[in-house]
C-alpha cells in the first residue's frame, strides 16, 4: 500500500480491514532490520516511523509509549502544521483539541512562533503576534477510529497510556508551520531527536507485539 491507497480506505471507512494487516507487516521487517528506516523522538512526545516519503505526502507510524524515550516541546503542545492530516488508530485513545487563537496584544498568554525546519536542525522563529486561544472543540478517537486536521489549524493531542496511529500528510507549501510558546521566549534552535537503529527496532517491536496481540484476541473472539 502507498499514500493514496492508504487515503482511499481510510476515506472510503474501509481502514480496520487493511490498515493493521499493513503495518504489522512493514514493521515487522522494521524489527528484524530489513527496512532502512530511522525513527525519530518528536517533540510533541511520540516516536515517529517513516514508512513512505513522495515529494509533499508521506506515511507514518506514530507510536506513544512509556517504554520509550520522549523528547519535550520547548515552547508548548498547541500547533498547526502545513500539511492535512488524516489519521486511523491502530490501538489506544488520542484526543484531539481543536483551538482558536485570536490576536491579543494586550493581555496575551502565548506567543506565535515559526517553525522553520533545515536537515535535523528545528528554528522556532519568534513574531511579534501576540495571542491568547480557546479550545473550540474536543474529539477523543478511539481504536478503529479516523479522523483528519487541516493545515493551519491549531490544536493539540493528547495520549495517556499506549497509543499508535497511521499518519498521511499532505504538505500545503503555502502553509508556515507554527507553534505557541512563552510571551518572554526567544528564537532558538532544537536539534531533532534521531533514533539508532536499535531504538527504531524497539519502536516497531512496540506496535507489532500490541497489533498481534490484538488480532489473536479478535482470532478467538470468533
Amino acid at each position: 500500500m502507498d499514500y493514496n491507497s492508504f487515503r482511499r480506505t481510510m476515506l472510503g471507512g474501509t481502514a480496520e480491514q487493511t490498515a493493521p494487516k499493513w503495518v504489522l507487516c512493514v514493521l515487522c521487517e522494521i524489527a528484524q532490520g530489513r527496512r532502512d528506516v530511522t525513527a525519530m523522538r518528536h517533540p510533541l512526545g511520540f516516536v515517529c516511523i517513516p514508512v513512505e516519503r513522495t515529494g509533499g505526502e508521506g506515511v507514518c507510524v506514530h507510536v506513544w509509549s512509556d517504554s520509550l524515550p520522549r523528547a519535550r516541546p520547548t515552547t508548548s503542545v498547541i500547533h498547526s502544521h502545513s500539511w492535512d492530516l488524516i489519521s486511523y488508530v491502530l490501538y489506544g485513545n488520542v484526543r484531539n483539541e481543536l483551538i482558536d487563537v485570536t490576536d491579543a496584544p494586550d493581555d496575551p498568554t502565548y506567543r506565535v512562533f515559526e517553525v522553520r525546519s533545515r536537515g535535523d536542525v528545528d528554528e522556532l522563529r519568534e513574531t511579534p503576534r501576540l495571542v491568547r486561544c480557546q479550545v473550540t472543540a474536543a474529539e477523543l478517537n478511539r481504536q478503529g477510529d479516523t479522523y483528519s486536521l487541516r493545515a493551519g489549524g491549531f490544536h493539540a493531542t493528547t495520549v495517556h497510556g499506549e497509543a499508535a496511529t497511521v499518519v498521511l500528510g499532505a504538505g500545503r507549501p503555502a502553509t508556515m508551520d507554527l507553534s505557541l510558546g512563552g510571551i518572554d521566549t526567544k528564537t532558538h534552535r532544537v536539534g531533532r531527536q534521531r533514533c539508532n537503529r536499535d531504538e527504531t527496532a524497539s519502536a516497531a517491536r512496540v506496535v507489532t507485539e500490541r497489533l498481534a496481540s490484538i488480532r489473536a484476541y479478535d482470532e478467538e473472539d470468533r
